[in-house]
């Protein structure tokens, strides 16, 4: 049983480097897709936007789909279709074919993170520590990746296929073959009525402290990814190469911090990580919005990175345990709080920087990530129904392979 769940951890893991290149390969050759599909800068948002809002939908459809389908079997085939997607948006030469690749995109990314997360959140369950950064940091790596990657696609003008194909012929049959050894694992058994599943359902009044701080870490998140090379080139008067590097140094920190935050969760516990990854990523807003120049800026991004990367795994993580006979509903109604912050925090922070000032619209994020102090007491090992204050393994919950073992 050892060896099934190690399998069905590193292919797991597998799955989130593949999902985080992927993602990486699409968002960072954006200027490309662009140029390529002759979209017009007043129509690029709709399609940018359309990707998260289907994601959502995909979500939704998901937490029904689990009812009757094992979250693996949905992660084995929706990974494909992220993959097929993004060589269908590298390959085609007409708007319509650009979105319905985007589409198809959008609304498997919503599938394969719910169902990623899902499974993450089973075995760490079974595993009775935390092991949920420690995927979330695969993801990292894989972003780091795929946005190497693509800069080498435009360093040398390689056009779009020609940049996916190389990745989707590795990363696809590498997923497949990899899927043999997902793990699904059994959701504690819940009195009727309880709350936590069975007929009493989700009580979102419970979720709702989790939605909001998922939402805030996206909002920050997309703050970096999206306003970061603008920030340090237009407010801070760095160079134009040396404003690339502030995304990279997130991404690297990000990286750094999610390798090591499951010992600082085994140690600490998951309360105490959170309240510090929220104080520090304040602590970087504030930095980057009163930097005097362009390195006291990048030290303001590097910290975001070591902050905001805990927030997130430890949301999954949260949801798992507030609601043990209904985890699988609770992650994919959570995820969808992903893509909220994402829409919500690029156009937040661009129309407070127009109406007031980019060193203004900084302090925004900063203080919904402060608000997650407030809930951090949800991050808490929640008592088990044996009467223990952490996370126990159970037999049951090692669950089956989805090969059947």
């Amino acid at each position: 049983m050892t060896d099934v769940l190690r399998r069905g951890r590193a292919s797991l893991a597998f799955s989130f480097f593949a999902q985080g290149a992927a993602f990486a390969l699409l968002v960072t050759r954006i200027p490309a897709i662009q140029d390529r599909y002759g979209v017009s800068d007043a129509l690029l948002p709709a399609f940018l936007a359309a990707v998260p809002i289907l994601a959502g939908v995909g979500s939704v459809t998901t937490e029904q789909l689990v009812k009757r389908i094992p979250p693996s079997r949905l992660l084995r085939w929706s990974q494909p279709v992220v993959l097929l997607a993004l060589l269908g948006v590298g390959a085609g030469d007409r708007m319509v074919e650009l979105g319905i690749a985007l589409a198809a995109f959008g609304l498997a990314v919503g599938a394969l993170d719910a169902s990623m997360n899902m499974l993450g959140v089973s075995l760490q369950r079974t595993y009775g520590r935390s092991i949920m950064l420690s995927f979330h940091a695969v993801y990292s790596l894989g972003g780091i990746v795929g946005a190497s990657l693509a800069w080498v696609g435009a360093h040398w003008h390689l056009a779009l296929w020609v940049s996916y194909l190389p990745v989707v012929v590795v990363l696809l049959p590498a997923a497949l073959i990899g899927s043999r050894w997902y793990v699904d694992g059994e959701s504690a058994p819940v009195d009727e009525g309880s709350g936590e599943g069975g007929g009493g359902g989700l009580v979102f009044k419970l979720l709702l402290p989790l939605c909001l701080v998922m939402t805030f870490a996206y909002i920050g998140d997309s703050t970096v990814s999206n306003w970061s090379a603008k920030y340090l080139q237009d407010v801070l008067g760095s160079s134009e190469q040396l404003a690339t590097v502030p995304y990279n140094v997130y991404m690297v920190t990000t990286l750094l911090g999610r390798a090591i935050g499951d010992f600082g969760v085994r140690r600490f516990g998951a309360a105490a990580v959170v309240r510090l990854g929220a104080l520090v990523a304040a602590v970087g807003f504030a930095v980057v919005a009163g930097a005097p120049g362009a390195w006291v800026g990048m030290l303001g991004f590097t910290l975001l990175g070591l902050g905001l990367c805990v927030l997130v795994p430890q949301t999954f993580a949260a949801a798992g345990r507030l609601f043990p006979g209904a985890s699988d509903a609770a992650i994919a109604r959570l995820n969808i709080f992903n893509y909220v912050g994402f829409l919500i925090g690029s156009p937040l922070v661009g129309a407070l920087g127009d109406a007031w000032s980019y060193r203004g619209a900084m302090l925004v994020p900063m203080v919904l990530v402060l608000v997650t102090l407030v809930y951090a007491r949800s991050f808490a090992a929640q008592p088990d129904r044996y009467g223990g204050g952490h996370e126990r393994p159970r037999t049951a919950d090692v669950g089956r392979g989805s090969n059947g073992l």
